[in-house]
């Protein structure tokens, strides 16, 4: 029972070691990222991938899968960078317009039993055109109000560090602590007690899917205000890479299994792997593959500690 235990401790502090991981041959490489102004660059880009991921959780949440962040968030940067700075009220009717989409493909797809792949592949085309619309070239600009939060220097920690603890402490204390989040974890992970309880099934889902949305318009509006312009294709990779993230911090495709703190871990590791081959002049197309490698590693390693755990 011990050694099972231990395995199991072992298994959820992968994250984390993935992470530290990372971090050493960076610090090897080059001491000068190990400050504050150093750290800050690497991860830079690192709050918008962490809140794209928690999107991505909110779905594997109730056992589906999202195909159609990336479009998503880039949809919300082309309506940031074009209605928020030409017609606020517009472009924010626009985003909520977006979440009430969001939440009513989630009931959709649990009245009809429709795979959620189909769905949201589908939706991606939707998001996608719609931003090409908005935004047929690179260009727009961010509002003055997003880009000053998203430039705000906190003190001795670098914002980015700061903004990813936050948000992995309320998400964690919501979805893994709270009523209201465990209610809603049911819908993936014991689904049938949940019906017998009188809990609507239809309801959770459209939830998980408008928190989804959510996190997936905060993650739009701070790419935003970071690149301060916008493009149509501009966070396409972010759904394989939210999908990474939320596997590589724990989380399963079935049973409603996540770890919000491990899927932040997990979207820091591999931004982290990414800005730093980056400043190494490396290819994006290695970038992406360093990315893989490092999923590949920590899954196999969480596969063969099960495997041992089952032995015993």
């Amino acid at each position: 029972m011990t050694l099972t235990l231990d395995r199991a401790r072992l298994r959820a502090l992968l994250p984390a070691f993935s992470l530290v991981a990372v971090l050493v041959p960076i610090f090897f490489l080059q001491p000068a990222t190990f400050s504050y102004f150093g750290l800050g660059l690497l991860l830079n880009l690192a709050v918008p991938l962490v809140l794209a991921t928690l999107a991505q959780l909110a779905i594997i949440t109730a056992n589906d899968l999202d195909l159609s962040i990336g479009p998503f968030v880039s949809l919300v940067a082309c309506i940031g960078a074009t209605l928020l700075v030409n017609q606020p009220l517009v472009g924010v009717a626009a985003l909520a317009g977006c979440v009430v989409l969001y939440a009513a493909v989630g009931a959709l797809v649990e009245m009809r039993q429709i795979p959620s792949i189909v769905v949201t592949l589908g939706l991606s085309f939707v998001w996608n055109g719609l931003a090409v619309l908005l935004l047929p070239s690179p260009g727009g600009t961010s509002p003055a109000w997003i880009s000053s939060v998203m430039g705000y220097q906190t003190p001795l920690v670098a914002a980015p560090i700061l903004w990813s603890t936050v948000i992995a402490v309320v998400g964690h204390l919501l979805l893994m602590r709270s009523s209201v989040g465990v209610r809603l974890r049911g819908a993936g992970g014991n689904p049938r007690a949940m019906s017998r309880f009188g809990w609507s099934l239809v309801r959770s889902k459209a939830t998980l899917y408008a928190v989804a949305a959510l996190f997936g318009v905060l993650s739009g509006l701070c790419l935003l205000g970071l690149t301060t312009s916008a493009d149509a294709n501009l966070a396409l990779r972010y759904t394989l890479m939210s999908i990474a993230a939320v596997i590589l911090g724990g989380g399963e495709f079935v049973g409603g299994r996540v770890s919000v703190i491990g899927a932040v871990l997990g979207a820091v590791t591999l931004t982290l792997a990414a800005s730093f081959l980056a400043f190494l002049n490396v290819s994006s197309d290695w970038q992406i593959a360093v990315q893989g490698a490092i999923l590949i590693v920590v899954l196999s390693l969480r596969v063969l500690l099960q495997q041992r755990g089952g032995e015993q």
